[in-house]
């Protein structure tokens, strides 16, 4: 008889909490159950030459924690994890002996994120369309920043359950008339195959926007004028650039769709949340802009897809929420740790 793995009953506090992106790392000390987090200061992952060095870097010298707990941008698997869009390799068992924890839990970032979801309301979300929420059903979380992360929330047993995954490589394809001029355009993601698949994170990230908006530039016969994400959706707010303008509206009409695929794949009808820091600051764009309808558009089922609410996350720092939670009750979270929980 093969047996089931049962989630964590608890977690050693303190608990070091991290979450840790392409670009950015994030970290705290959960003391106890109740006690708030206290949050250190936050790094560019560029800085230092492993994680291991950016925790020394930012660890009180009188903070012991027992247990980490740490959220990584890219798949858990094995005892060296590299992370998708950083040089850092997280190697758990080095850690335990470096800095004299008790146990080390590995999450995907989005995994981790997608554990806040049960929790925000009012202030912390922002609603793109109509739809509500239906209770305890699946939901979805999608984000665009260094990368795309995705990952769903199914209830089960009375438990969350994240399900954590590559959502943000999965294909995306021309639509529209429009897409069809714009696609031969497109810098291919490995150099050499002009074949070579569009994944979702070829064009919803940061660098995915300029090179959306390159192709638009080279659908029009104009040389493109910015070289930056933020530049590039600074001038779409501003509507000071026509090329820059439709880049941003197709990025949030790509992501309308990827984020509709994900919600039909999930029946996510619970909602579906747009985290990380570009959704954030494009929001308002973003309610403007076609995604909702490229959400909806899903033959034959748009009454059911436009019943499903989406919501941009505006709480800052919406991982970190997850993973305290998880750590302060762990029996609320289907998190099975098989293969991603180490020991001193």
């Amino acid at each position: 008889m093969t047996s089931t793995p049962t989630p964590r009953a608890f977690v050693p506090f303190p608990a070091l909490i991290a979450d840790i992106g392409g670009t950015n790392a994030r970290f705290a000390l959960v003391p106890d159950e109740n006690s708030p987090p206290l949050r250190f200061a936050s790094v560019l992952t560029a800085d230092f030459a492993t994680i291991d060095d950016a925790i020394a870097a930012v660890l009180p010298p009188d903070a012991r924690p027992h247990s980490a707990v740490l959220a990584l941008a890219g798949p858990i698997q094995g005892d060296r994890v590299p992370l998708t869009n950083c040089h850092w390799v997280v190697e758990p068992r080095r850690m335990i002996a470096r800095f004299g924890l008790d146990e080390v839990i590995l999450l995907n970032d989005f995994e981790a994120l997608s554990l806040s979801l049960p929790a925000l309301s009012g202030a912390d979300l922002l609603p793109v369309g109509a739809g509500a929420p239906v209770a305890n059903a699946p939901q979805v979380v999608v984000g665009p920043g260094t990368g795309l992360g995705a990952a769903a929330l199914i209830h089960a047993n009375g438990a969350w359950v994240p399900v954590p995954g590559e959502g943000g490589h999965i294909d995306l394809a021309p639509v529209s008339a429009r897409d069809f001029e714009i696609w031969p355009h497109l810098e291919r993601p490995y150099q050499g195959d002009a074949f070579a698949r569009i994944e979702g994170e070829t064009l919803l990230c940061g660098s995915g926007l300029v090179r959306l908006y390159r192709a638009v530039a080279g659908a029009n016969g104009v040389a493109p004028r910015f070289d930056d994400p933020s530049e590039i959706t600074a001038a779409a707010i501003e509507r000071s650039d026509a090329t820059a303008e439709e880049a941003l509206e197709l990025f949030c009409v790509h992501l309308g769709r990827l984020a509709g695929n994900l919600a039909l794949t999930f029946m996510a009808c619970g909602g579906v949340f747009l985290a990380g820091g570009i959704a954030a600051k494009i929001a308002p764009f973003l309610r403007q802009s076609g995604f909702r309808q490229a959400f909806i558009d899903k033959v034959p089922h748009q009454a059911m897809m436009d019943r499903m609410p989406t919501s941009v996350v505006v709480h800052p720092e919406p991982a970190l929420a997850g993973i305290t939670a998880y750590a302060r009750h762990p029996e609320l979270f289907g998190v099975v740790t098989d293969g991603r929980r180490w020991l001193k």
